[in-house]
């Protein structure tokens, strides 16, 4: 397994919609390599979640674990949300690609997720709180989203602010 470089705002490729994976792919000893690298450049950021956008691979694939004894690795490939709940949850987000900046973003509290798993059989999963979270803004980056496009224009100008004085620091 190998750490990945992970994009990091403003890259412009962090904007590009993924396309699908064809099922047939998911069986493949190098994207099974893929889906490894992934979770190690995750758990070593360290991060929750991490959409394949973010190492510019640009097609419909994340891996999640919000366990904090990461022991509950989960794949989504070619994820479809199918229903999202009314009751709505705060949730302070970070990213991977955003390092060092924090909000507060309001999502659906569950999802109805349907996805591949990392053998290519597909599932569907009724989840709510952090994970529901986490499907949601890893999905977002393969639709070439950003958490902070769900902030108020001040809001949003001030993270960039901050993100930029991070870097200038060191």
């Amino acid at each position: 397994m190998s750490l990945l470089p992970i994009l990091e705002y403003p890259h412009p490729r962090l904007r590009n919609v993924a396309g699908a994976v064809d099922p047939a792919q998911a069986v493949d000893p190098a994207f099974q390599r893929l889906l490894d690298d992934m979770f190690q450049t995750m758990y070593e950021a360290p991060g929750i979640g991490l959409a394949a956008t973010q190492v510019d691979t640009h097609q419909r694939f994340m891996v999640i674990d919000v366990t904090e004894g990461r022991e509950q690795p989960l794949v989504f490939i070619n994820p479809e949300i199918r229903e999202a709940s009314a009751e709505l949850r705060v949730h302070q987000e970070g990213c991977l690609s955003i390092p060092g900046i924090y909000a507060d973003v309001t999502r659906p509290d569950g999802i109805v997720v349907a996805a591949l798993d990392r053998h290519g059989k597909p599932f569907e999963l009724r989840v709510d709180g952090l994970l529901a979270t986490c499907i949601q803004h890893e999905i977002d980056h393969l639709d070439g989203k950003l958490f902070i496009d769900y902030l108020s224009p001040l809001k949003r100008d001030r993270a960039i602010k901050k993100l930029e004085k991070l870097r200038k620091q060191g």
